[in-house]
Formats: C-alpha cells, sequence, structure tokens
C-alpha cells in the first residue's frame, strides 16, 4: 500500500480526535457556565440569609409593620396583603391561561395558533413596570389603588406563563385518546373537558405554580396599583394592601438597623417561597409526564 492510500486512511481518525477534543472542550465550557450559576446563587442565598436570618422570629410573622424604632414589631401586614393579591391574581389568571391552552391545543386553525403562540411570547416578554403604567391609567387613575387592582397587573404577567405551560403539557397527550373519545360518540368539549384535561392536571398545576414564584417578588406593578396602605393587617382587597416587594423598597429606604434587617429578613422569605414553590413545580412536572407515559405504554 503506497503513502498517499496510508495517509487517507489516516484522515477520518485525525477528524474523529479533533472531534472529540471540541467536544470535551465545550461539555467544560457547559460545566463551567452551570457551576458559576450555582455559585452566584449561593453567594446570594448565603449573603441574604447571613443579613437576615436574625431578623425572624414569631413577632415578625404575626406582627404588622408599626414605623421606625418600634420595638418588637413584624411584616405581618405585607405576607397578608401578598397572600391576598398573589391569591386573586392567581384566580384570576389560572382559568383564562386554561382556556387559551384549550383553544390553542385543540380547536385553533395553525394559523390563529402561532399567531397566539406570538403574542403570549411577547406577553411574556412585557416589562412588568410597563404593565403596571399599563394598569395604572386602566384602573387606578378612575378607581383608586386597591388589592384588586394589583391582582390584575399581577395576573396580566401570569397569564402567559400559565397558558404556555398548559399548552406544552396538552401537546403530550396522545391523539390516540381524543380518537378513541370522540368514536364512542362523545363531542368535541366533552372530550377536551373530561379525558384530555384530567391527564394534564399536573402540568397546569406546575405552570401556575411557576407563574405565583414569577409573580411573588414583582414590585413595580403594586407600587403603582397599591402601594399607599394604611397601617396594620388588612383583608379586603378593595383597599390598597401592602406587600412583601413594596415593603422591602420602603425598608431599605430607611436609615436606622432595624429596618434593613427586617428588609433582609423578608427578602430571606421571599427567596425561601420562590425556591419551593421552584422545586414544587419541578416535582409536579415531573410527576405529570410520568402519570401520562404510564397510561399510554
Amino acid at each position: 500500500m503506497s503513502a498517499a492510500d496510508l495517509s487517507a486512511l489516516q484522515r477520518p481518525n485525525d477528524r474523529l480526535w479533533r472531534r472529540r477534543i471540541v467536544n470535551r472542550l465545550m461539555e467544560l465550557l457547559a460545566w463551567v457556565a452551570a457551576a458559576l450559576a450555582v455559585f452566584f446563587l449561593g453567594v446570594v442565598v448565603w449573603s441574604v440569609a447571613k443579613k437576615g436570618a436574625s431578623a425572624l422570629n414569631f413577632d415578625f410573622f404575626t406582627k404588622p409593620y408599626a414605623g421606625v424604632d418600634v420595638p418588637h414589631q413584624g411584616l405581618a401586614n405585607a405576607f397578608v396583603g401578598t397572600f391576598v393579591i398573589v391569591g386573586l391574581a392567581t384566580l384570576m389568571a389560572l382559568p383564562f391561561g386554561i382556556l387559551i391552552a384549550i383553544y390553542v391545543n385543540e380547536y385553533a386553525p395553525k394559523a390563529i395558533r402561532g399567531a397566539v403562540n406570538l403574542m403570549l411570547d411577547v406577553l411574556a416578554g412585557v416589562p412588568a413596570i410597563v404593565i403596571g403604567i399599563f394598569v395604572y391609567s386602566l384602573i387606578v387613575v378612575t378607581h383608586g389603588q386597591s388589592g384588586y387592582a394589583g391582582a390584575f397587573a399581577l395576573a396580566v404577567i401570569m397569564l402567559p406563563f400559565v397558558a404556555r405551560a398548559t399548552i406544552e403539557v396538552l401537546a403530550l397527550v396522545p391523539n390516540s385518546l381524543r380518537e378513541a373519545a370522540l368514536g364512542v360518540g362523545a363531542p368535541r368539549w366533552r372530550v377536551t373537558l373530561g379525558v384530555v384535561l384530567p391527564q394534564t392536571i399536573g402540568g397546569v398545576l406546575t405552570g401556575a405554580t411557576l407563574a405565583v414564584a414569577r409573580v411573588a417578588g414583582e414590585t413595580a406593578p403594586l407600587l403603582f396599583c397599591s402601594s399607599l396602605a394604611t397601617p396594620g393587617t388588612h383583608w379586603n382587597p378593595s383597599q390598597p394592601l401592602q406587600s412583601v416587594p413594596v415593603q422591602i423598597f420602603e425598608l431599605i429606604e430607611q436609615a436606622d438597623q432595624q429596618s434593613y434587617a427586617m428588609a433582609w429578613g423578608a427578602a430571606l422569605v421571599l427567596i425561601l417561597f420562590i425556591l419551593f414553590a421552584s422545586l414544587g413545580a419541578r416535582w409536579l412536572a415531573t410527576r405529570s409526564k410520568r402519570k401520562i407515559a404510564r397510561a399510554f405504554k
């Protein structure tokens, strides 16, 4: 065999070796990027925990904020307000998000489906402060600030996340299930609500949980819609309600150390809530996929 033939046989091995080197380098870069993300998250959580853990006590969760230099106070008013506002926002966004997903996945023509998906992506990317200004001009200018206005602003932010998550999980349900139900004479709406949708409950809850985690820390919309709250703990959403993000914003502007510590404590509670909500969403998503996979093997 000539030298030319030997060199021709060696070229594929040389290319394979280079591909392996490039593959190893890309894996290393990906690992470094992931490690940096985890490192910075750990630094943030550790820093917030170090500065805010001292403020966490029984009074912090049970007593309202009463002003600067008042001993034995807490942020119960902010926790209650956040619970009411986010709860109302979930009640507003969840049914509309599910209905949008059902229409897009089950009924809409291809052209309309693409347009709606595009609009959902655009809405998900709109800055929260823009949505706050929109709700301010739509509701607050004529009716004043209230918990309802803040909940509506957060519901607008939640809507695309709930809808897209539900669309994705509806697409996982095999068409054979729909065809079998339609084949026995069930109407289309009955098939969707009674057969398809129950298989996606875990995915719907996943989208709702992620959406709640997304809006729990929003400050800008609530500054426009529900920030002029009166002192004390209130449950009535027809009046402005205090919230944890707005309370952090106000506390960090104070000059005393107690306010700083309470702000860090509230930030720690918010981070822990988002952390556990995200873990719960991941668990629900995994459980939903396994359930669907087992049902249609």
